[in-house]
């Protein structure tokens, strides 16, 4: 007891630390973001932009599909270009005619070569200069480079009007005509664009070399190459990573773990009648499975869409479905149906653990539930609508599409949902609290469960932190908070606890030992994980401290990660401890897989990406893509479901229970995931950034790369894993209509023996 008091006083305090440093970042980032000019003007006085402009156009990008429609400074989707890489590239290649024009009375293509390079110097020092004035606030452009700035605006005007002769660059975009119809709001998009390139390529002020992004994205015509923090940090960080791998193995050597103890005769839970509120978790799961057919079914469209643009084999789809609504609802559902899975395990073992069932706990249980669907239904129904009716920014902020990746949902939505969450963590305290009261050797396992389940509820208020003028370094900033530290760190903190939780409860593992081994777990976790954030935030015009912080912390994330498969060999053996073991054994199979995308998905892609070096080339691209479907689902989607099937055991009758549908449900999810990631998203992910290293990270998202023959011969190498994944889905679901039918099937049989014998 006194070892786990020690514990639980190291997770505070590495906690209150690591949150006063990422808070201390954040302050850091508020003061060293790139300026916003109250003017962007030639000398004469001429105003091409003001502030105004690029405030509302970073919020018209973010209505006309913001991260689901390209990305800037490197977040959002893979399939249209990086616009700040983009203008960046093409208001140099304006520069370059001008100055030709200027120098020689020629086009650039037509100079000598050593003409050529006087023009790129040029062009260099034109756009790496900083004219930007503190104390007017003002940003002054040369003539030359105003009419540079012109000639690329007209480009997006277009190309978010309706200009016919762009359809072709829409169609290979996934852009519908006209996505910002009014011209103001183009104009406005225009000047925030620039501002992010201008940020992009211009010194910092007292420095030369080094842009407000740190030198991303990789631009060879403007000088932007990777910084030399960017490759110390990155060596520090593999030195760290390797040093602490060896340190937690001999840890792990020198500190034998208990064996487990010897399993009861029988099911510790077979007698376990579920209460009222238990019952009423039920309904949630059959909602997780229809999420996850509705989300696999909008990433098979999502996909497709990188081949055709607008089309789905043909089918004008793209016009009452665009890219940026399938996407969009891909991602967010993603979410949503983990969580979903992740509140109601919560919901159904406060009770069976307690056991005590509070006054008035299932009315709430089915209170939070309707609450839940007419969120998910009522955002992504609104989403949908503002997008196909153009609706505007407001509109999107508030309740439709906030175009943000992950948290998407307008902020009317986000608020109910954070009211939700509360009123779960509510639910599940009250369901506890007999439990927390008592003293046991499963109250610190108890209480994990409970303090995970405030930050998970308290934390989501991150997603509202933001507003229609924050500066997009701060929104990035906050938006990460909420993806990687309620996503990526409380959530898994909760399921790790209700593993163990429900492993303690079956007598597979003695409470005692698992109090202090989850502790502990949780300090290795999030002693990287919480400052490991920074990691997604090295080229969003933050200092270089985040560099430096992010990129150490971030692979000390992988740490725990080293020693994780001995944790699945010890699961996968609990499943064998006792005959009726064999009755959760698909739930207890899940856990094991989780244990294996963690150590590929998270830990072998995850950190392929994390180094700033490596970063720096690939991101926006498709490695990102293919850590992020094989963390996302194959470590919390086969969590969620691993929850899910131990609850549905004690909540369905065990004649209706399928391992002939679970079976084939496990393994072509797994193989299915498998043969996505390495088959189609890894090989485009390899391509991609040799393509960034070789031309720059403009040319790796192009339609030259993006639509070349063999980057869309990837895509239809998804087929073959998205037919195995899709099929696995429909065992699941199998399985979940066998659960309701065939009950029912056999209570109507038993009705009509009994009236016969009557």
């Amino acid at each position: 007891m006194h070892a786990t008091r020690k514990l639980w006083t190291w997770l505070a305090v590495i906690c209150v630390l690591s949150f006063a440093a990422l808070g201390w970042v954040g302050r850091e980032i508020y003061l060293a973001a790139p300026p916003i000019p109250t003017q962007v003007r030639t000398p004469n006085g001429d105003v091409i932009f003001s502030k105004a402009h690029i405030q509302g156009g970073q919020q018209a990008w973010l209505a006309a599909g913001g991260q689901q429609l390209g990305s800037v400074w490197g977040h959002g989707s893979y399939l249209a270009p990086d616009w700040s890489a983009d203008w960046l590239h093409r208001e140099a290649l304006a520069l370059q005619d001008l100055f030709a024009q200027r120098e020689y009375r020629s086009s650039y293509s037509a100079l000598h070569e050593q003409d050529k390079g006087r023009v790129d110097v040029l062009v260099k020092n034109e756009l790496r200069t900083n004219t930007y004035d503190a104390k007017s606030d003002t940003l002054v452009l040369s003539p030359i480079r105003a009419e540079a700035v012109r000639l690329t605006a007209q480009h997006f005007d277009e190309l978010f009007g309706n200009a016919s002769a762009l359809d072709a660059l829409r169609e290979q975009y996934a852009m519908t005509p006209n996505a910002l119809p009014n011209a103001e709001d183009r104009k406005a998009l225009s000047g925030f664009f620039f501002w992010t390139a201008w940020s992009a390529a211009a010194d910092r002020p007292g420095e030369t070399g080094l842009s407000y992004t740190s030198n991303w994205p990789h631009e060879p015509l403007v000088g932007n190459t990777p910084t030399a923090g960017a490759g110390i940090w990155s060596i520090a960080s593999v030195i760290l990573m390797i040093g602490a791998i060896a340190g937690m193995i001999f840890f792990h050597s020198m500190h034998k773990e208990e064996d487990d103890p010897v399993p009861p005769k029988n099911d510790p839970l077979f007698n376990l009648k579920p209460t009222a509120s238990m019952k009423a978790t039920r309904k949630y799961f059959f909602v997780v499975a229809a999420l996850i057919l509705a989300q696999v079914g909008m990433g098979v469209i999502t996909a497709h869409y990188a081949v055709e643009g607008s089309s789905f084999f043909g089918i004008p789809l793209a016009d009452i479905l665009p890219f940026t609504v399938s996407r969009t609802i891909h991602t967010q559902f993603a979410v949503l149906w983990i969580a979903t899975a992740w509140l109601a395990t919560g919901l159904y073992i406060a009770p069976a653990i307690s056991g005590h069932e509070p006054k008035y706990q299932a009315l709430g249980v089915n209170l939070l539930f309707y609450a839940l669907l007419f969120i998910v239904a009522g955002s992504t129904l609104f989403g949908w609508l503002g997008t196909l009716q153009r609706q505007g920014s407001d509109f999107a902020f508030w309740i439709g599409n906030q175009g943000l990746e992950f948290t998407s949902m307008g902020r009317v939505w986000q608020i109910l949902l954070f009211v939700g969450l509360l009123f779960w963590a509510t639910l599940l305290g009250r369901g506890l609290w007999p439990a927390l009261k008592k003293p046991s050797e499963s109250r610190g396992l108890i209480a994990m469960v409970f303090l995970a389940a405030l930050c998970i509820g308290g934390f989501y208020a991150t997603s509202l932190t933001w507003g229609t003028h924050t500066h997009y370094s701060l929104v990035e900033y906050w938006r990460w908070w909420l993806v990687h530290l309620w996503v990526e760190g409380f959530f898994e903190v909760f399921a790790t606890a209700v593993i163990a939780l429900l492993f303690s409860r079956l007598g597979l593992i003695r409470a005692a030992a698992a109090n202090s081994a989850i502790v502990l777990e949780t300090i290795v976790f999030l002693f990287g994980g919480i400052l490991g954030t920074l990691h997604h935030l090295y080229f969003t015009g933050t200092p270089t401290s985040v560099i430096a912080i992010g990129s150490m912390f971030s692979a000390l994330e992988v740490v725990p990660l080293s020693i994780i498969g001995i944790e699945a060999y010890r699961n996968y053996k609990r499943s064998q401890a006792a005959p009726w073991v064999q009755s959760y054994k698909w739930a207890i199979l899940c856990f094991i897989a989780v244990g294996f995308w963690n150590t590929v998905g998270a830990g072998l892609l995850g950190f392929s990406i994390n180094t700033p070096i490596a970063l720096y080339y690939m991101q926006g691209m498709n490695m990102t893509a293919a850590h992020g479907h094989a963390a996302l689902f194959g470590v919390y989607g086969m969590l969620g479901i691993g929850l899910m099937l131990f609850c549905l055991r004690g909540l369905s009758d065990r004649l209706a229970w399928s391992d002939a549908a679970l079976r084939p449900m496990f393994w072509l999810l797994n193989i299915g995931l498998a043969m996505m990631v390495f088959m189609s998203l890894v090989p485009a992910g390899i391509y991609q950034a040799w393509a960034s290293i070789s031309r720059g990270v403009w040319f790796a998202r192009s339609p030259e790369v993006v639509h070349s023959s063999f980057m869309e011969n990837m895509v239809w190498l998804r087929v073959p894993g998205d037919v195995v994944f899709s099929v696995g889905v429909l065992f699941l679901l199998l399985f979940m209509w066998r659960l309701v039918f065939q009950k029912r099937a056999e209570r109507k049989l038993a009705a009509s023996a009994e009236a016969a014998v009557k």
